[in-house]
């Protein structure tokens, strides 16, 4: 294999946009099909190449090509994060604003947001080598757990474990998404307005007028 294939600092222009190709007819491949049906030679075919030893040349194999493809998607995705984010002033909007922009995500690229479950569930089931890291790093709630410490901090939230209350926000949220593509289509932008609006009476201090306590939200969603 070319080394400068396998080394962005050395790629050209032709060679990025190719990869780049590649890796869009890889991810619509893979949501369309799954990934045991997203062959090589249907990513080929997708993507109007001559043939799969276009992927072969600049991917060493499936591997390097998914763990493209969750670079890629996770890129995206940060990047609607930090547009819903980063310009909310108080630590409940931030939060909030989290939960919205996983929503967001899914529905302005389903494509991506689908073909990441794909890879994600096959390494889960068969296991894939060489995409730990990259897959810790999308299921990370590193973000949301500084998010709600420092708003704790701040005094915006109650009293509660930060990790385990981020582990139950992408929980919820990833349950959503997994019924939204198994099974039927859901409302996203009402899901996302009735998420956000459960954990906002969750977190907040039980002494703040109208909070009620996360047992008793509990009780309210699932009677």
């Amino acid at each position: 294999m070319n080394s400068q294939i396998k080394h962005s600092n050395s790629r050209t222009f032709t060679q990025e946009a190719r990869r780049a190709q590649i890796v869009q007819a890889a991810i619509e491949t893979i949501a369309e099909l799954g990934c045991s049906k997203a062959s090589f030679d249907k990513i080929t075919r997708h993507a109007g190449l001559s043939s799969t030893g276009m992927i072969s040349y600049h991917f060493s194999g499936k591997t390097e090509l998914f763990g493209e493809i969750i670079n890629t998607i996770h890129g995206i995705a940060g990047e609607v994060s930090r547009s819903h984010i980063n310009n909310k002033d108080t630590y409940r909007e931030k939060v909030g604003a989290y939960i919205q922009a996983n929503f967001d995500f899914v529905s302005r690229y389903p494509a991506h947001a689908k073909a990441l479950a794909e890879i994600v569930a096959l390494k889960h089931c068969r296991g894939i080598d060489g995409i730990d890291s990259v897959e810790r790093q999308v299921m990370s709630v590193d973000r949301l757990v500084d998010l709600l410490e420092e708003g704790r901090s701040a005094g915006e939230f109650g009293t509660f474990d930060s990790r385990t209350m981020a582990m139950v926000i992408r929980t919820a949220i990833d349950a959503f998404f997994q019924r939204h593509f198994s099974r039927t289509e859901l409302d996203l932008d009402r899901c996302a307005r009735q998420l956000t609006d459960i954990f906002d009476r969750c977190t907040r201090p039980a002494d703040r007028p109208g909070a009620r306590s996360p047992a008793e939200q509990a009780q309210k969603v699932f009677p």
